[in-house]
């Protein structure tokens, strides 16, 4: 009787990690379309989500050079590089400034929520993100 709840609950989690990758990357497809939403970060979740959902994707995603080259020192450490740091800064930047650059001025409103979301980013990563002393 335990084994079988320990084995639903494992796939009610797969499921659920399965779910919500889906619902990300629909988010990340309408980032596309619509620039108040950013496509990379949805679309990074998004593998992310897949990874955790399938032990075979998630093997396969942690043989990856994105991963080893980004993720991997975060994951285990919990810090990244200033050179990282400046890497995610500056392509987060670009993304969400052609976007703004391209916001029609009819929705100004929505030009204040991307930089505060641009401004929370930058908050967070240079200062919610240890930096790794090399």
């Amino acid at each position: 009787m335990r084994c079988k709840v320990e084995l639903s609950n494992k796939i009610l989690i797969r499921y659920f990690w399965i779910s919500l990758g889906f619902i990300s990357f629909i988010l990340g497809t309408i980032g596309i379309v619509l620039p108040l939403l950013p496509t990379v970060p949805f679309y990074l979740l998004t593998l992310y989500c897949f990874s955790k959902g399938s032990q075979r994707l998630h093997q396969w995603f942690r043989q990856t050079d994105l991963y080893k080259k980004h993720l991997a020192d975060f994951v285990q450490k919990r810090t990244m590089s200033i050179k990282a740091k400046f890497k995610v800064f500056f392509m987060v930047t670009a993304i969400m400034s052609i976007g703004y650059y391209f916001m029609p001025m009819d929705f100004f409103w929505i030009k204040y929520v991307m930089l505060t979301v641009w401004i929370i980013h930058t908050i967070y990563l240079f200062w919610g993100i240890k930096t790794d002393k090399i």
